[in-house]
C-alpha cells in the first residue's frame, strides 16, 4: 500500500492518533470543573452533606480523566518536533511561546491546586478547598484557552508575515486574538461544559435506571438540566458565528462541508444539501438531499446570498480539501447531536416542571432516563467530529495560505513513522482500556454516603489535642 511509504500521510495519522486520543480526556476535566464549582459552592451555601458527597464522588472521575489526559498529551507535544520539525522550526518563535503558556500558566496552575482539591478534605479550611476547586476549573480552562488560540492562528494567521521561511512576528497581540480565536475559544468552552453535563446526567440517570441512589443522583441530574439551559442553545449560537468565520475566512473549507462543488453567486438563491454523497474523482454529489433556497437561511438567515459561495471546483485538487466526504458528514454528525441535546434538555424541563423528576416520581421516567444514558457518549463524538472537521477542512495547509503540510513534516523514514504510529495504537489501546476498567470500577462502587463532613463556621480542620508530656528519661548526659 502506497500510504505505508508515505511520510506525510504517516505523519498525519500518527497526530491524528494521538490528538483524537488526548482530546477524550480534557474534554471532561475542562467542564467537570465546573460542576465541581457549583456543586460544592451549594454545599457551602447550603451546608447539605448530598452536595459534599456529590463533590467527592465526581472529582474521582475527573482525576481519572486528568492523570490520563497528561499521560496523552505529552507525546502529542513531542511530535513537534520529530514529525514537524521544519513546521516547528518555521513557526515556533510563536507558536512555541503559546505551547509554552499553556504549560506553565495553565497546567501548573491546575496540577498545583489538584493536590489540595483531592487530599485537603479535612485538612484544610472549607473555603481554602473551595479556592482550591476553582483555581483547578480555572486552569483546566485556561489550558483549553492557549490551545485554541494556537489552533486558532494556525487557521487564521495574523500579526506578522513571513520572512526567509520564518514566520516572524510583529504584533504577538493581535497574534493571539487572531480572526478566529474568540469564537474558537467559546466554542470549545461550551462544547467540553455541555459534554461534561450530559456524561454527568447519563451517570446519573443509570443510577436512577438501576435504582440505586435515586434521591441523590436526581439532584445531580437536575443541576446536569439546569446548567444545560443556558449551555445548550448557546453553543448552536456560538457555533453558528464559527461557521459564519469559515464562510468568510476559509471558503474552501465551506465547500468541503457543503459537499459544494458548483459556485453559486452572491444575490443568488442556492439550495443546501441536507444529506449527500461525495464524488471527489467525478467532482460531484452521486446524490443528494436538498433543501430548496436553504444555503442562504443557514448562512445569513436570509434566503439571497450577500456574498459569493465559491464551489470546490473554483480551486485546483491540489489547493483544496481531501476527504470531502469525511468533512460533510463529521460536520452534520456535530450539529446533530447539538440539536439533539437541545431537544433532550427541553423535553427534561418540560418533564422537571411537570413534577416528574422529584426524588418520588424520577424513577418512573424510564425512557427520559435512557436517553441521557445515550447521550452520555455523544459529547466526545460531537468533539472529536469538529475537530476532524476543523482541521482535515484546513488541508492542504499546516498554517494556512502559508505552509503546506507537504513542506512541514520532517524527513525521516516512512518506516520510522509507522513503527511509532503501531506503537502509540497499542499503548493508547491500553490507556483506553484501563480507563474504562477504573472508571465503570469507580461508578459501580458509587458515592460513599458515610464519609464525614468537614466543618464549618471557622472550626477547625482537624481536631487536634495537646500532646501529652513524657517526662524525658535518657541519662542526664544525653540531655546537655
Amino acid at each position: 500500500m502506497d500510504i505505508l511509504s508515505n511520510t506525510v500521510a504517516l505523519s498525519r495519522m500518527q497526530f491524528a492518533l494521538t490528538a483524537i486520543f488526548h482530546m477524550l480526556w480534557p474534554v471532561l476535566t475542562t467542564g467537570m470543573g465546573i460542576y465541581l464549582v457549583i456543586v460544592e459552592g451549594m454545599w457551602l451555601k447550603t451546608r447539605n452533606p448530598d452536595y459534599y458527597h456529590h463533590a467527592r464522588f465526581w472529582s474521582k472521575l475527573y482525576v481519572l480523566n486528568f492523570g490520563i489526559g497528561v499521560a496523552s498529551g505529552i507525546p502529542m507535544e513531542f511530535q513537534f518536533g520529530t514529525n514537524w520539525a521544519p513546521f516547528s522550526e518555521a513557526v515556533g518563535d510563536f507558536f512555541g511561546s503559546i505551547l509554552g503558556f499553556e504549560a506553565s500558566m495553565a497546567f501548573m496552575l491546575e496540577a498545583g491546586f489538584l493536590g489540595i482539591m483531592l487530599f485537603g478534605w479535612g485538612r484544610v479550611h472549607p473555603i481554602v478547598h473551595y479556592f482550591a476547586t476553582i483555581m483547578v476549573a480555572f486552569g483546566a480552562n485556561l489550558s483549553t484557552v492557549w490551545i485554541l488560540v494556537a489552533n486558532s492562528w494556525l487557521q487564521t494567521p495574523a500579526g506578522g508575515e513571513m520572512i526567509n521561511g520564518k514566520f516572524v512576528v510583529t504584533d504577538y497581540f493581535q497574534a493571539i486574538m487572531n480572526p478566529f480565536a474568540l469564537n474558537s475559544i467559546l466554542h470549545m468552552f461550551f462544547a467540553t461544559l455541555e459534554t461534561s453535563l450530559f456524561v454527568i446526567g447519563g451517570i446519573s440517570a443509570w443510577y436512577i435506571l438501576n435504582k440505586r441512589n435515586e434521591a441523590f443522583f436526581s439532584k445531580s441530574l437536575k443541576i446536569a438540566i439546569a446548567t444545560a439551559i443556558a449551555v445548550a442553545p448557546l453553543q448552536i449560537f456560538i457555533g453558528h458565528l464559527s461557521a459564519e468565520q469559515v464562510y468568510h475566512y476559509q471558503p474552501t473549507k465551506l465547500a468541503a462541508i457543503e459537499a459544494k462543488w458548483e459556485t453559486s453567486p452572491a444575490g443568488s438563491s442556492a439550495d443546501w444539501t441536507l444529506l449527500a454523497l461525495p464524488n471527489e474523482k467525478a467532482q460531484k454529489n452521486d446524490w443528494e438531499i436538498k433543501v430548496p433556497n436553504g444555503l442562504g437561511y443557514v448562512l445569513e438567515f436570509k434566503q439571497k446570498l450577500s456574498e459569493p459561495v465559491l464551489g470546490l471546483k473554483e480551486w485546483k485538487p491540489e489547493d483544496r480539501p481531501r476527504m470531502v466526504g469525511l468533512i460533510y458528514y463529521c460536520f452534520r454528525i456535530m450539529s446533530g447531536i447539538g440539536f439533539f441535546f437541545l431537544g433532550l434538555m427541553l423535553f427534561s424541563i418540560i418533564q422537571w416542571s411537570r413534577g416528574k423528576l422529584s426524588a418520588e416520581n424520577i424513577s418512573l421516567q424510564p425512557w427520559l432516563m435512557r436517553a441521557w444514558v445515550l447521550a452520555a457518549p455523544l459529547g466526545y463524538i460531537a468533539v472529536e467530529s469538529g475537530w476532524i472537521v476543523r482541521c482535515v477542512g484546513r488541508q492542504p495547509w499546516v498554517l494556512y495560505g502559508q505552509i503546506r503540510t507537504a513542506d512541514g513534516v520532517s524527513n525521516i523514514p516512512a518506516s520510522n513513522v509507522l513503527t511509532s504510529l503501531c506503537f502509540f495504537a497499542v499503548i493508547y489501546s491500553f490507556l483506553f482500556v484501563c480507563a474504562l476498567y477504573f472508571g465503570s470500577r469507580i461508578i459501580r462502587q458509587g458515592p460513599n454516603l458515610n464519609l464525614s463532613v468537614p466543618g464549618l463556621d471557622n472550626q477547625p480542620a482537624i481536631e487536634t489535642e495537646p500532646a501529652e508530656h513524657i517526662p524525658d528519661q535518657r541519662p542526664v548526659e544525653a540531655q546537655q
